[in-house]
């Protein structure tokens, strides 16, 4: 399984790992994993419980089935995500120092080394006391890395099935929400990943809603969510909508981003278009000025950005319900 993690702990507060139910529904693997975790909470401890429950337990924690499997996992997942959150500020500024461009983490690799060496690159810009607080989480989070790997590789279902990830989009266009628009995307025009001409005018206009996503390639709950986006792009489909990503690695034509990013989206069973555009034009300073990942933005047909973005995974319960209403929105001021 490719480690594509995120660095800022913003983005991941808000992705609660990938055993979450999506769309207001809860999906089976959902339902296992709270069967598992009172399987895993009779082997060792409450999972109900975070602060009866400590990283070593979880650690040296034995589980033999399944369930039980996919209930550590996800508890994990969460226990990494508090590490980063209880010190966002701290990570949001090591992100910020990182050359985003060389934030590759290999197959097989700890997310943990990464963070450790990132951190060593940038020390510079912290005192030793941050230093200290941010090589401890890192550590942490390599241990947490190294035992997801061991469930991953015994029980591969732990990792969700995006079969069932399901981001339900609105029947009937309802009352739009109150919502003040952030304006117009920038116009662009770029081409995709596969050298097609991309025109923003033609695009937005084109669709009755598009979603627009920002990830890039070693962000995890990014690649994570790919399969839920297909999902969603399929729907959208039906009624005249799109998602379109836009990879941050693939801005301004790096042959080795875009061949990586085209890996891992088939990887991931995503089929929908991803484009890209220099970084010297508007939308490209846009996109370099987006620090969270993964974010996506509901645009509507004429080019107006409806709403907030959604900063975090729609695969997300909260975030899936926004974007939602925000599609809604889009949809009834569609063009008739």
């Amino acid at each position: 399984m490719k480690k594509a993690k995120l660095l800022t702990g913003i983005a991941l507060a808000l992705t609660v790992g990938s055993l979450v139910a999506c769309g207001g529904k809860k999906t089976e693997a959902a339902k296992t994993s709270e069967a598992g975790t009172s399987a895993v909470a009779q082997a060792g401890g409450s999972l109900n419980d975070t602060a009866s429950t400590d990283l070593d337990t979880l650690l040296n924690l034995e589980v033999d089935n399944t369930e039980a499997a996919m209930a550590l996992h996800q508890k994990l997942m969460e226990t990494e995500n508090d590490v980063l959150i209880e010190n966002k500020a701290l990570w949001e500024k090591v992100f910020l120092a990182a050359d985003k461009g060389m934030a590759m983490v290999e197959d097989g690799s700890n997310y943990g080394d990464f963070l450790l060496k990132t951190i060593e690159n940038a020390k510079d810009q912290f005192s030793e006391e941050e230093l200290k607080t941010l090589r401890e989480g890192a550590e942490k989070i390599k241990k947490i890395e190294g035992k997801l790997t061991i469930l991953e590789q015994k029980y591969p279902e732990c990792v969700a099935n995006p079969d069932n990830c399901d981001v339900s989009v609105p029947a009937e266009n309802g009352k739009p929400v109150s919502e003040s628009s952030l304006g117009s995307f920038p116009a662009f025009e770029g081409k995709d990943l596969d050298g097609n001409t991309v025109k923003s005018g033609e695009l937005f206009g084109g669709n009755t809603v598009t979603v627009v996503n920002f990830w890039f390639t070693s962000c995890r709950p990014c690649v994570e969510e790919l399969p839920a986006l297909d999902a969603l792009n399929k729907q959208l489909a039906e009624k005249g909508g799109a998602v379109v990503g836009i990879n941050s690695f693939t801005l301004d034509g790096d042959e080795a981003a875009i061949a990586e990013a085209k890996d891992v989206l088939a990887k991931k069973g995503a089929s929908y278009r991803n484009l890209r555009f220099d970084t010297n034009t508007d939308a490209g300073k846009f996109a370099m000025g987006i620090y969270s990942f993964p974010t996506s933005y509901v645009v509507d047909q004429k080019g107006n950005i409806v709403g907030e973005p959604i900063v975090g995974a729609i695969t997300d319960k909260k975030q899936a319900e926004r974007l939602n209403q925000l599609i809604e929105q889009a949809l009834a001021s569609a063009e008739k």
